[in-house]
């Protein structure tokens, strides 16, 4: 089974691999989210969401909607640490539906769970960036064929000017370079 129309076709399994790595970054900093902010379910109910997609349920509305939750939640979220870590749990849900157009701006659903919970290591370390390069080159090693195949599909990461842009761009270059 394919994805829609778009510039290339993503397989369920693709996206499955696509939302497993992403998941698994959100998953690392939900903790920091659900501390800061304890009657707030929305990014663990996406990080739920995108487990059942990952482990083999269909995409329905649930990782949808859970994302766009989470991400409010992200907005409504007191620091930038519990900021970031619900924004990768959104990511997480949302990865399930990945558009295969080439568009550099896909490439963000791809990374920037990682690289926002590099950000959240930083900041919960005093803003130590040695600490975030750290998890950037384990995230990199955690990279399958696969990922980094479904990667290649689009164009580079887009550059932006704050450190989680920085990061994304960080990883997306060593993934593209270990092909």
């Amino acid at each position: 089974m394919t994805t829609g129309a778009g510039d290339f076709e993503l397989t369920m399994e693709e996206l499955r691999v696509v939302a497993r790595y992403v998941v698994e970054s959100a998953q690392e900093v939900l903790p920091v989210f659900e501390e800061a902010v304890p009657g707030d379910p929305r990014p663990c109910a996406a990080v739920d969401a995108a487990w059942e997609f990952v482990n083999g349920a269909r995409r329905t509305t649930l990782q949808r909607v859970t994302a766009l939750d989470a991400h409010r939640a992200a907005k409504e979220a007191p620091a930038e640490t519990t900021r970031l870590a619900a924004r990768a749990a959104g990511d997480a849900a949302a990865a399930a539906y990945l558009h295969p157009i080439a568009k550099a701006t896909q490439v963000g659903h791809i990374l920037r769970g990682a690289a926002c919970a590099a950000r959240v290591a930083e900041l919960s370390a005093g803003d130590d960036p040695d600490v975030g390069d750290k998890l950037i080159e384990q995230a990199r090693r955690r990279a399958t064929p696969v990922l980094i195949d479904v990667l290649g599909r689009y164009p580079l990461a887009p550059t932006g000017r704050g450190r989680v842009a920085h990061l994304m761009s960080t990883l997306d270059a060593s993934l593209r370079a270990s092909r």
